[in-house]
């Protein structure tokens, strides 16, 4: 299990953060810019904010592998950080052992990111990417280190860029109805990716942490430059005024990789936590 293996439940959870990336066979056609259709205005007000803290169960190959937290922190010089937090558990850490920090900075106003960094170790690997987003000419710049080498590179995306990190943020204000298309383009794991998919419905999800009415966001990411590079995801965002990211599934070479929302921490409310006997049912 690698951070890239983990990310893919995050992906699923964050659309892109990336797993393993494995050929598949095309389900369905990647959507050239013409067809990706730019992301509808964002609702408001936003349904998160600075303290709000989420804690993940990630699951893969029918184990629990680790844990995931994501945090919204304080807003500092114009920017809005949300940190993802993941590392593999003493079973996992058998096979690889994972501890991964990945922070996008946010424009505050529009919920895309400004800058993306992440700092992860995989065994005595260390790996870093420092990627900044323009814009004005829609450019993403990386800067990475592995161990002591370092590269760089350079994409363009289309309507809208996103991250790793940030993007289930902003997808937790999307205006959801049956249908709705969904299409972008995002980094992560050294590579930009197009995003594409539609919201299935609303549907009755069962947590431990509670019972929920879902939107259902399923779709695929497939690698731009290279359609044969792709995975299919699965996103449950609850459909009350939270909109709190419920669980997440993506399929990697592996096999399901599976995040679960275990505890929820928000300014002003209780926190909710998981009873550890119940099972996850949908």
């Amino acid at each position: 299990m690698t951070i890239r293996q983990f990310r893919s439940a995050a992906l699923a959870l964050l659309w892109c953060a990336g797993a393993a990336t494995a050929q598949s066979p095309a389900i369905h056609p990647v959507p050239d810019n013409n067809a990706c259709l730019p992301l509808p205005a964002l609702q408001t007000p936003w349904s998160f904010g600075p303290g709000e803290v989420l804690e993940y169960d990630l699951d893969a190959l029918g184990a629990k592998a680790g844990r995931m937290t994501m945090r919204v922190l304080p807003v500092k010089q114009s920017q809005l950080p949300i940190e993802i937090r993941a590392e593999t558990n003493t079973f996992f850490s058998k096979v690889r052992k994972v501890r991964g920090t990945g922070t996008s900075y946010l424009n505050p106003k529009t919920l895309r990111p400004l800058r993306y960094y992440e700092d992860a170790l995989e065994n005595d690997v260390h790996r870093t990417a420092d990627v900044a987003f323009a814009t004005k000419d829609h450019s993403v710049k990386l800067a990475f280190t592995v161990n002591a080498d370092a590269g760089t590179s350079e994409f363009r995306y289309d309507d809208d860029g996103l991250d790793v990190a940030g993007t289930i943020f902003l997808m937790r204000q999307l205006p959801f109805k049956e249908g709705l298309p969904i299409c972008f383009d995002a980094y992560g794991i050294r590579r930009l990716w197009r995003v594409f998919g539609k919201v299935e419905g609303k549907e009755h999800v069962s947590l431990p942490v509670g019972e929920f009415d879902a939107w259902h966001i399923s779709g695929e990411a497939a690698v731009i430059g290279n359609e044969n590079m792709r995975r299919e995801i699965h996103v449950w965002i609850s459909a009350d005024a939270r909109r709190l990211p419920l669980a997440a599934m993506g399929v990697i070479d592996l096999g399901a990789v599976r995040a679960t929302l275990t505890a929820v921490t928000r300014p002003g409310e209780a926190k909710s936590r998981a009873e550890p006997k119940q099972n996850l049912k949908w």
